[in-house]
């Protein structure tokens, strides 16, 4: 095909490694797209750029995603100096013995908020970060719990953003009409029982839990800085945390200040289907319940407000540049070359494993968790009819790939609202996590082989 060669592939190359040298997300980000545009506009590299650039922030739902994510920051904010927080974690408190079952119960709420992975990161890393703390549970481990309860889960059931997104998106394709399981939504049911990556990054946390598999890599080197300092973040996290005085000593906390617009949020979220709708009401929530009993002022207020907001920051800056990696990406066409590069050595039997090796590379590479699929989809499943392969088994190897993309990817929109939720440095987060989501994806890949030969 026409295009860049192998040179679409080095600023994926070029961002990876300079990431892993650096331990900086946002920079890595900026250089790779900035390669990509010199690789496609030579000279002309800045224009390409700047329109990426605009492209991104004029966009609704990229500005939609920015918003959620200041208005959470503020949420959180005024919950906490409500005491709130504190309040439901200590009564969560009486479940949690020890790390192991803090660690458990956060897996265990992870699982029952399963609407939405931005609404399972943001609403579990405020109830259960004070609690971790006090059981000394390393951040890295209680992030990597809750990233694995986010997309994975929602990957798995029929009742969340995942699930309509791409049972429509499947549903539009010659051939799984005919499959005649019914509707979208009732062909998207036959798919989960196939999504291996996320049915196996769910099942591994209780085993990680449980001590039945190790620490590895930089998790071990958490849980051994825990032991020798108490410490449960890295020194690079402390700058982070210099506020986090929600659990000091002789504070009280009102059980309600938290349940209540927690409970709004969620109730919203479920209902109505808009995450945007459910967290700005729990925010009006938070001042009807908390000025007429004087929690705060009203100046006090709007100050937490904005300065929560203003945390999310750094957050919705890499979340930013994610979204033009995922522009300059589509722009030097790697959905494309990495399709055509493969598509000549496909049969039946494999392809439903190398679909699942692809889709999760692109996802890796882009950060585009949803934005990948959109693009391959058209490609890969007219493949897979001329072929004669399991349409069921490609379309859940489509979305293992998505997910383990979302899971794994260092600077996808799920790791880093992770790692800032846990207030921690995204790529200690990243790494620490990185072993267990390979467990996973070594599962998926041999179940995906097996099945495409066995069915």
């Amino acid at each position: 095909m026409d295009g860049y060669g192998i040179l679409t592939l080095v600023p994926v190359l070029l961002v990876i490694v300079f990431a892993l040298k650096t331990k900086r997300t946002l920079e890595s980000l900026i250089l790779g797209t900035l390669c990509t545009y010199i690789i496609t506009d030579g000279w002309g590299f800045a224009q390409g750029w700047m329109d990426a650039f605009f492209r991104v922030a004029t966009d609704y739902s990229h500005e939609w995603v920015f918003m959620v994510c200041g208005l959470f920051g503020s949420l959180i904010a005024l919950v906490g100096a409500s005491r709130g927080t504190l309040g439901f974690s200590r009564l969560l408190e009486r479940l949690c013995k020890g790390p192991r079952s803090s660690m458990l119960l956060t897996w265990v709420m992870g699982i029952l908020i399963f609407v939405d992975d931005y609404l399972n990161i943001m609403t579990l890393s405020t109830c259960m970060r004070q609690i971790s703390d006090r059981k000394k549970v390393p951040r890295e481990a209680l992030s990597y719990i809750i990233d694995s309860t986010g997309a994975p889960v929602c990957a798995l059931l029929p009742f969340s953003t995942w699930a309509i997104f791409f049972s429509a998106l499947f549903f539009s394709e010659p051939g799984v009409a005919e499959l005649g399981y019914g509707n979208a939504l009732q062909t998207f049911y036959h798919i989960i029982p196939f999504i291996f990556y996320a049915i196996a990054a769910v099942l591994i946390v209780p085993l990680f839990i449980s001590g039945i598999i190790p620490k590895i890599g930089r998790m071990r080197k958490a849980y051994d800085r825990v032991k020798a300092t108490g410490q449960v973040y890295s020194s690079e996290s402390e700058s982070l945390n210099f506020e986090d005085d929600e659990g000091a000593e002789g504070t009280e906390g009102s059980l309600l200040d938290f349940v209540l617009p927690i409970g709004v949020l969620i109730f919203l979220a479920i209902f109505t289907g808009e995450l945007f709708l459910a967290v700005t009401a729990a925010i009006g929530v938070c001042f009807i319940l908390y000025l007429p009993r004087r929690r705060m002022t009203f100046s006090g207020f709007c100050d937490l407000a904005m300065h929560g907001f203003c945390n999310m920051i750094p957050t919705v800056a890499i979340i930013f540049f994610a979204f033009v990696m995922q522009e300059a990406m589509s722009d030097i066409g790697i959905a494309e070359y990495v399709i055509h590069a493969i598509s000549p050595y496909m049969t039946a039997s494999i392809l439903p494993a190398v679909v699942f090796v692809a889709v999760a590379i692109l996802n890796f590479s882009t950060g585009s968790v949803w934005g990948v699929p959109a693009i391959i989809v058209p490609i890969i499943m007219p493949l897979a009819n001329m072929l004669g392969a399991n349409l069921v088994l490609v379309m859940a190897a489509v979305v293992s790939g998505a997910t383990l993309g979302s899971h794994a990817c260092f600077y996808s929109d799920a790791t880093v609202l992770t790692s800032s939720c846990c207030k921690m440095q995204n790529m200690d987060h990243a790494f620490s996590q990185m072993p267990y989501a390979a467990m996973a994806a070594g599962v998926s890949f041999f179940g995906y082989l097996a099945c495409g030969f066995l069915m």
